[in-house]
């Protein structure tokens, strides 16, 4: 097929059902619409997904499944303008849905790459799909580079600064405007020492993951450009080294599971 990526809603469907024949693992990119500052598009987390999984299937042959858009959001992103959250139950039925009906197309593993953080949802989905009997990974692009992050960039990963910014540059510069990049920071409601972010070290005595709680006061009541960081600090070579190092290691285990298990064969998951 001369395709310059397997998506699945650009084949017919005797076509997406043939290439399971021949390469059985399907990607499903997962992001959100959801305000990135005045700069970055408000479908920034959903474009990192598309053009990350883009990547990834040149370098592996994985079928993309379409990526949904929406994803679910945690209390204190409601009610900001531009971005439109969904509940996590929801986002649970959505992507447990989504496998199912892939499968019937003879679809046999699943990563789900996930650009925007709802873990709460995608975890828990993970383990409802395994007792169907289903075998899928689940996993955010910052927890397979928190060391280059750390490498490369000058702040902590936060909502649309430098880090997220600095993607948006490599992968989607057309909808970047950095003249109307800024910096703001929002403090969170118990001192921050007791809170384990998006990068840095993820354990530690005391400290909660950034999702476990109530944390942070409304984005739209607390922030004016909605922007958690400094996104004047981006540049499109820090976003160029982050992406190829989430590329090459999520490939790598992609590499993985085809030699494990080669097209055709289900992993003994129940």
């Amino acid at each position: 097929m001369d395709r310059k990526f397997l998506w699945w809603q650009e084949m017919p469907a005797k076509e997406v059902a043939a290439y399971a024949k021949e390469c059985d693992i399907a990607l499903l990119p997962l992001g959100a619409v959801e305000q990135h500052g005045p700069h970055c598009p408000a479908g920034d987390d959903s474009w990192n997904a598309i053009r990350i999984a883009e990547l990834i299937a040149k370098r592996t042959g994985v079928m993309l499944l379409p990526c949904p858009w929406y994803g679910a959001h945690p209390s204190h992103h409601w009610y900001m303008p531009g971005t439109i959250p969904l509940r996590a139950d929801t986002h649970v039925r959505l992507i447990t849905d989504i496998v199912r009906g892939a499968a019937n197309a003879g679809y046999n593993k699943f990563l789900i790459l996930s650009c925007h953080g709802q873990l709460p949802s995608t975890v828990y989905t993970v383990q409802e799909l395994g007792l169907e009997g289903f075998f899928v990974l689940s996993l955010h692009w910052w927890e397979f580079v928190k060391d280059v992050i750390d490498e490369v960039c000058e702040t902590p990963m936060f909502h649309a600064g430098e880090i997220e910014t600095s993607l948006a540059l490599y992968l989607f510069p057309e909808y970047v405007d950095m003249t109307k990049a800024g910096k703001e920071k929002a403090e969170p409601l118990i001192d921050r020492k007791f809170i384990a972010g998006p990068s840095g070290p993820r354990h530690g005595s005391g400290r909660f993951q950034f999702f476990e709680g109530t944390f942070n006061q409304p984005e739209y009541k607390e922030l004016k450009l909605g922007i958690l960081g400094d996104a004047t600090l981006a540049t499109k070579e820090k976003g160029e080294k982050i992406v190829t190092a989430v590329v090459d290691r999520v490939s790598d285990v992609i590499d993985d599971i085809k030699k494990r298990w080669p097209a055709g064969s289900k992993p003994p998951v129940k």
